[in-house]
């Protein structure tokens, strides 16, 4: 063999052995067949979210997780991992708490707030109006009103004011005598002789009711001609204000706001922000709760009390002794009932009607005029 057969026999076998070992399988140590596959880079596999739920007492808490960001919502999806969760609520203690969560675990927790107690400070009291007190034949007891100014109506910035409240200085220069409760049923009887109240299951110790301002004047005529006097009268709607408020400059006599547990009307629509309580549906006996700070009862609810005044716009000035317009068609009565809001039994609050209409939540008190 040439030495140039010799080179090319060496060449085409070198091509041939490279085919060979290009296609044949891979033989492990052990003598396996490997096949050769390609291997890709995989992602790892995120976890599944948790997921929490919070319950709250009280139900409309407000609740945060402090550590992210997201506003807190029922069954949120959240990464496994701790988180610190607040719950707050306006009247009550926050609280806070860790929770550990899992991947796909439903966490829940159940909070109950403890209710912080409200403090009132106590506010100065005014000096006391009661100069003497007296009890007639009936039982009807009677408290000295001392002359004096104020102001009356109620200030633009009041809430649940209405418009007829202008505000201006009152000057009363006589003194005089305010039944301390309103006219019960039972002394009604005593001088008329029958019971006109709606509501006269509710005992001789509940205001009468359903007694017009005309059957008002009935029974004081009739009661001075028992007593032998003359003086006993409705009071005018400035001696009423000027009793109800004794001194205070607030909505009402106990404050900026009332409660059903100082005086008796609709707490369910309780108004002027008070907080909501009691709806008691009817009259109470009279004198159930704490007197202001001139002795008298139930100035705020329970039932309106007819003034001797005829209806009319307040005047721009200062007045004194006021009465009210010279005539009319309308009567006024204050201080709200049983089925009005608190905003309705404000001192300030005005209301009025015929003088020949009876309603079931509408009564009186009486006045007694003084010696000068």
């Amino acid at each position: 063999m040439t030495k140039s057969l010799k080179t090319r026999f060496i060449l085409i076998l070198t091509v041939i052995l490279t085919v060979f070992l290009l296609q044949a399988p891979r033989v492990s140590v052990a003598g396996v067949v490997e096949k050769f596959e390609p291997v890709w880079e995989q992602k790892p596999s995120e976890p599944e979210p948790a997921r929490l739920f919070v319950v709250t007492t009280p139900g409309d808490a407000r609740v945060r997780i402090l550590n992210i960001r997201p506003p807190f919502s029922q069954g949120m999806a959240l990464a496994p991992g701790r988180y610190h969760v607040e719950v707050s609520a306006q009247g009550f203690k926050t609280e806070t708490r860790w929770v550990t969560l899992s991947a796909g675990e439903e966490g829940k927790m159940t909070f109950h707030l403890t209710a912080v107690p409200i403090v009132v400070p106590e506010r100065p009291k005014p000096e006391p109006a009661v100069r003497g007190a007296f009890t007639n034949n009936l039982g009807m007891k009677f408290v000295y009103i001392k002359p004096g100014s104020f102001m009356m109506g109620s200030p633009s910035s009041e809430a649940g004011r209405d418009k007829d409240e202008r505000q201006h200085r009152v000057t009363l220069t006589n003194g005089y005598y305010l039944q301390t409760t309103e006219v019960t049923q039972g002394q009604w009887e005593r001088v008329m002789g029958s019971n006109p109240s709606h509501f006269e299951n509710c005992g001789s110790g509940c205001p009468v009711e359903s007694v017009s301002w005309e059957d008002c004047q009935k029974f004081i005529q009739k009661l001075n001609g028992m007593e032998g006097t003359g003086k006993y009268r409705l009071p005018t709607e400035a001696e009423w204000e000027y009793a109800a408020k004794a001194g205070t400059k607030t909505p009402f006599y106990t404050g900026d706001c009332l409660s059903t547990g100082q005086a008796n009307y609709d707490g369910n629509h309780p108004g002027n922000a008070c907080s909501k309580g009691e709806y008691r549906k009817k009259p109470v006996v009279v004198g159930s709760f704490a007197p202001n700070g001139w002795g008298l009862y139930d100035m705020h609810g329970n039932v309106w009390e007819w003034c001797q005044d005829w209806y009319g716009d307040y005047p721009s000035g200062s007045v004194t002794d006021p009465k009210g317009p010279s005539g009319g068609s309308i009567r006024v009565f204050r201080g709200g009932g049983w089925r009005l809001i608190a905003g309705s039994c404000r001192s300030a609050n005005r209301n009025w009607n015929s003088p020949g209409i009876r309603f079931n939540n509408v009564g009186f008190r009486l006045a007694f005029s003084a010696d000068r």
